[in-house]
């Protein structure tokens, strides 16, 4: 391949792993599993471009007297790349290790967004356009779809060989995320979206206000939600642990039929008394439950108590923690997003109250 393809094709590889890397945090449902195949085989399709790229370039880089000022753009990137694929490979194998306190995940994320800025600067720095002659020829062609391929047939080869060595990678749930204390009640790993750490709120004074496109705003209290309508649902969480669990609690339609319902009502929003909130369209938000147990016990504090949502076939994050809030909207609410970075902020969200 020209220098110039393998440029290009490398920022393309490393765009479209980030961008399944982030759709993947947000896709929870078995049917969406070819989100994390597609990001497997970008990642395994970025390597194999990457040792061409290093193939070529490794006369220059190992000979520092040879370096343009340039370089640097070109040896960070490099290196941000090959400690992502690591720390995504090692993840997916199984390996326990934890640098610094962090999960390999959680490198994988973080080394990722960084090698998308390398790779952005080196592309300003140093990138040229593609010319006609860098596409044309069959050397070319077959090269550069070697690669493609080669990327697309790694991904079921390495998940089959996890299976075929038994190594704790093939216990991974299809999101890549490990089982931990499934049916175990309050027992499974407790995490908060960046910091939230409110303060415990006490069951008899904790309540919840129902608003926004309803006819008749409801104001409810711990008795209310604490139903025996009960899901049997996976919280399958971002930092890469899932659980499956019974809840017990009140179907989130109990309550919207409550409050009626104006005919504008589209989606439904879950706030949190730190401020952070997550919508759900109408249809799916009604079979969604406030949770006040998990198995046979009341859910503690850490995991959301008094009251949590539990949104089968969503992202732990989006399954909003202490609840105080549900608003019923008639159009999407982009403010969430922003909400989720922002609640540790506030007040409640530092712990200052309630």
């Amino acid at each position: 391949m020209s220098p110039r393809l393998v440029d290009w094709t490398l920022a393309a590889a490393a765009g479209l792993a980030l961008a399944t890397g982030i759709l993947s945090l947000i896709s929870g449902e078995t049917r969406e599993w070819f989100v994390f195949a597609l990001h497997g085989m970008f990642g395994l399709w970025l390597g194999l471009v990457l040792w061409e790229k290093l193939r070529r370039v490794w006369p220059r880089l190992a000979h520092p007297k040879r370096w343009e000022k340039r370089t640097v753009f070109g040896l960070a990137a490099t290196l941000l790349a090959v400690l992502a694929l690591l720390a995504g490979l090692g993840w997916a194998l199984g390996a326990s290790l934890a640098p610094a306190g962090y999960t390999l995940l959680a490198w994988h994320i973080g080394l990722g967004l960084a090698v998308t800025l390398a790779i952005s600067l080196h592309m300003v720095a140093r990138a040229k356009p593609l010319r006609r002659r860098d596409l044309a020829g069959r050397r070319n062609l077959l090269r550069a779809g070697a690669f493609a391929l080669g990327g697309m047939a790694l991904w079921p080869v390495q998940q089959a060989g996890e299976h075929l060595l038994r190594l704790p990678g093939a216990a991974r749930r299809f999101t890549g995320s490990y089982e931990a204390g499934s049916f175990g009640g309050n027992a499974f790993p407790t995490s908060s979206w960046v910091s939230d750490h409110p303060r415990p709120i006490a069951y008899d004074v904790w309540h919840a206000r129902v608003s926004g496109a309803v006819r008749t705003p409801l104001d409810l209290a711990y008795g209310d939600v604490a139903g025996s309508d009960e899901v049997t649902a996976t919280l399958d969480c971002t930092g890469g642990f899932f659980s499956t669990q019974r809840w017990r609690g009140l179907r989130v339609g109990t309550i919207l039929d409550r409050a009626g319902l104006t005919s504008g009502a589209r989606y439904v929003s879950f706030v949190s008394v730190t401020g952070y909130r997550w919508s759900l369209p109408l249809d799916e938000a009604r079979s969604a439950l406030l949770a006040t147990h998990v198995g046979d016990e009341a859910l503690t504090h850490e995991h959301g108590a008094p009251v949590r949502l539990v949104a089968p076939g969503r992202r732990g994050f989006e399954w909003v923690k202490w609840l105080s809030a549900i608003v019923v909207l008639t159009a999407p609410d982009p403010g969430q997003i922003l909400s989720i970075y922002t609640s540790s902020f506030t007040p409640a969200g530092r712990g200052e109250g309630t």
